[in-house]
């Protein structure tokens, strides 16, 4: 299990870096605090800006997600939910790479690794949850 928490670890270290790199990209195209989103009114850098954005936004909206399948899967199958977690953090660096570069579906190319990661995760969790309904009710 000690791997599921170092891959819970290694995704904590990708957050942050893409909250350091979301800062980067608001002095580069000057969009000031608390502005979420840029609009293409005020800032003729909008969508480069906000494909930055919508990459971090986007994998944190997913957060909750990974981390309940890894974490519950991973009770069942450690090393297999570990390295589906590692894939799904490796895919979601590049995912976000390939949005930041301004053409979002870039985002695809070995980011689209993420989601038959999650999948499988989902199916581990699937699995355990199963096991745990068997038990009780033998």
């Amino acid at each position: 299990y000690g791997y599921v928490v170092l891959t819970v670890v290694a995704y904590a270290f990708l957050n942050f870096w893409m909250s350091f790199q979301v800062g980067a990209a608001r002095k580069k195209y000057k969009v000031f605090y608390p502005t979420m989103y840029a609009t293409e009114a005020e800032n003729k850098d909008a969508k480069p800006f906000n494909c930055v954005q919508r990459g971090h936004q986007n994998s944190i909206e997913m957060m909750p997600l990974f981390f309940a399948t890894l974490l519950l899967g991973g009770l069942q199958h450690p090393v297999v939910a570990a390295a589906l977690g590692l894939l799904y953090t490796v895919a979601r660096f590049f995912y976000f790479k390939g949005y930041a570069t301004g053409v979002p579906e870039n985002r695809y190319k070995l980011g689209g690794l993420n989601f038959p990661a999650i999948m499988g995760l989902i199916i581990c969790t699937a699995s355990f949850g199963i096991n745990l309904v068997i038990r009780e009710a033998v």
